[in-house]
């Protein structure tokens, strides 16, 4: 038995419905922003995100995060780093403790990309 549900009828203005917040990407720009997407696409780094942003997006070490995930450290290292490097993330030292916060700016652009209407 199928579930889905049936497609509500189509706006009157299509084609304000259907246009992205940034309008058409170049070449450049879909390549920079599956790139982040792909990043994401993981579902640990999701979690790692939303732990981040459910603690109002502060900076978190990485044994905070270990805590937090119920993941060892070495596996939380990895994923930070995934994310670091693909600039969705800012990361300082302190010490012999490493923080990582949230680039919000990113994100920002993101949904920008995928507010459709």
């Amino acid at each position: 038995m199928s579930t889905a549900q049936p497609l509500p009828a189509a706006a009157p203005d299509i084609e304000q419905c259907c246009s992205l917040g940034t309008g058409p990407l170049t070449q450049d720009e879909s390549v920079h922003y599956a790139g982040l997407f792909k990043v994401l696409a993981e579902p640990v780094r999701l979690r790692i995100l939303s732990q981040l942003a459910a603690a109002g997006c502060e900076p978190a070490s990485v044994g905070e995060l270990t805590g937090m995930m119920g993941l060892s450290q070495p596996t939380i290292s990895h994923h930070l780093k995934k994310m670091t490097e693909a600039g969705l993330l800012a990361r300082h030292r302190d010490g012999r403790t490493v923080i990582h916060r949230v680039r919000p700016e990113v994100f920002t652009a993101l949904r920008t990309v995928l507010q459709i209407g």
